[in-house]
């Protein structure tokens, strides 16, 4: 058992298979864990890697070597399936991560629509896809992650988010097709990643919290359309994960729904207790992103000790990873998971 490599190790734990330890992972995307302090040591540097795969490769590789993440994360933003779709993106720089600078309808009832395919034509996809192949490659032992965005994050990266979250409820039929046509260019996205040798999905979709849309329209929209995602994904026997943003209470008991073999969350969720009301779930996270940036390294290793005590499944950051985060919290945080 101690001869587990990283990639047996995620397996076994989005398996319930019993491994020595927790895996600690950062999954991108969301996620994303390309810091400041990595890139100036090594001069790879974005927003040139966003494009470029062996850039993109040679990021993610000097990130795995020098923060003691056990996977690589790729892409390192938010805002591929939404540049696909027709958004307007700013790439940011090398300390602001890609945002979009402008949705490209106003309206649910605006929205034109694209055939299937739109992913595997887009050059920057195509990076992505190649990054992962090579990565996969060359490093057999370390699961390459394909990070994607969540449905209803995707359809307000398309739609002015403040009418679309209004038109969720005044216009349902209408809602549900662009959430709909997101999710099937999403799971698009995800397909090709794992032809390109990812070997976990992982799906962020910040907008889809209990705080945006309460409980009922969690469970219509969030749950009806992630679920989508997952079954399509597992239909290529790749394990997924997903992060529920924010605070839980309003929808937590719908959280078992979701069919992702882990649930990462925010740092304000107790795991343990989560782990204790549903027992079948495996649980990610949660880290907190702000210690990470602000606190001393003692105190960083001393909350990973914690949530290794507690039982949590698989160690991360609980939330979006600041780029200014300092290279020697996240080491101290990585190496506490790997000490005996």
């Amino acid at each position: 058992m101690n001869d587990l490599t990283p990639k047996e190790r995620i397996i076994r734990s989005l398996n319930k298979e019993s491994v020595d330890r927790a895996p600690v992972i950062c999954p991108g995307g969301m996620m994303n864990s390309a810091i400041v302090d990595v890139m100036n040591k090594t001069g790879h540097t974005l927003p040139d890697g966003h494009h470029d795969s062996q850039l993109m490769a040679e990021i993610a590789n000097d990130v795995q070597e020098n923060t003691g993440f056990e996977n690589f994360g790729i892409p390192f933003c938010m805002t591929v399936e939404a540049e696909v779709l027709g958004s307007e993106i700013n790439y940011g720089t090398l300390a602001c991560e890609p945002k979009i600078q402008k949705e490209v309808f106003p309206s649910v009832k605006e929205v034109l629509y694209q055939d299937l395919g739109a992913m595997a034509k887009n050059k920057r996809v195509n990076a992505i896809i190649e990054a992962t192949y090579q990565l996969s490659k060359e490093y057999s032992d370390i699961p390459v992650f394909g990070s994607i965005t969540g449905p209803l994050s995707t359809a307000a990266s398309l739609v002015d988010p403040i009418p679309f979250l209004k038109e969720l409820r005044k216009n349902p039929a209408e809602a549900h097709r662009v959430v709909d046509y997101a999710t099937n260019h999403i799971i698009e996205l995800a397909k090709l990643m794992v032809e390109g040798g990812a070997s976990v999905i992982t799906i962020a979709d910040p907008t889809a919290t209990g705080e945006i849309l309460g409980p009922a329209m969690f469970d219509e929209y969030a749950v009806r359309y992630l679920n989508k995602i997952i079954d399509a994904i597992h239909e290529t026997n790749t394990p997924v994960i997903v992060h529920i943003c924010g605070k839980m209470n309003a929808v937590r008991k719908f959280v078992p729904a979701i069919k992702s073999d882990a649930i990462s969350t925010d740092s304000s969720i107790s795991l343990r207790k989560l782990k204790e009301d549903y027992p079948e779930l495996t649980t990610m996270g949660n880290l907190s992103t702000y210690l990470l940036e602000f606190g001393e390294a003692e105190k960083v290793a001393k909350q990973t000790e914690k949530l290794k005590l507690d039982g949590i499944d698989i160690i991360a950051p609980a939330c979006g990873l600041s780029t200014s985060t300092p290279l020697v919290n996240i080491t101290a945080m990585t190496n506490r998971v790997k000490e005996a």
